[in-house]
């Protein structure tokens, strides 16, 4: 099985803002490869099926972005998985343009409260990762209203954009592993 979880906050305020552009990929995933809704189990969302003859069990922490690792306490199938193999975080990068694209193979947390949850409960930091770049913080900003507001409609634009191309990316880790997805997508 192949456990791919968007970070984000809950609630429609958080919405549109950058950090919950994981949340938007894993929505992405739902849809084009035809999964049921999401629905409320734990602190979670999650909705799973088959792409190809692969199982995969997609995952929204309704924790808040620093307890993300909360979610994923108890989750069925996850003590099974080789986390270095099987487990994709999907998250915000405030350190990327909007529209960069980095998969990761492991690595610290870079500042990123959701990774450094997760990695704090799972008890490691190897598990892959996709950064999604959502704009440099203006000089003097504050990183958590940067990352708590809205994207401009061209920011949000360029991210959208990308949705598609990461189904396919998605797609790729799970079939061929993280250097190849790296070596086709990360830019």
């Amino acid at each position: 099985m192949k456990v791919v979880v968007g970070l984000g906050n809950p609630g429609p305020r958080y919405d549109d803002t950058r950090h919950n552009v994981g949340w938007w990929v894993v929505d992405r995933l739902a849809y084009d490869w035809g999964f049921d809704s999401f629905e409320k189990e734990g602190r979670s969302l999650r909705t799973g099926g088959s792409v190809g003859d692969t199982s995969v069990l997609l995952i929204k922490p309704t924790t808040y972005m620093n307890r993300s690792g909360a979610a994923l306490v108890g989750v069925d199938g996850l003590d099974e998985c080789d986390l270095g193999s099987d487990l994709l975080l999907v998250v915000d990068d405030a350190s990327l343009d909007v529209g960069r694209v980095r998969f990761r193979p492991g690595g610290g947390a870079g500042g990123h409260k959701g990774l450094k949850s997760v990695s704090g409960v799972l008890g490691t930091d190897s598990y892959a990762r996709l950064r999604l770049g959502v704009g440099l913080m203006p000089e003097g900003a504050d990183l958590s209203d940067w990352v708590l507001s809205p994207m401009s409609g061209a920011d949000e634009s360029t991210v959208v954009g990308l949705l598609p191309g990461l189904t396919e990316a998605v797609a790729v880790w799970m079939r061929d592993g993280i250097e190849e997805v790296m070596n086709q997508f990360n830019r």
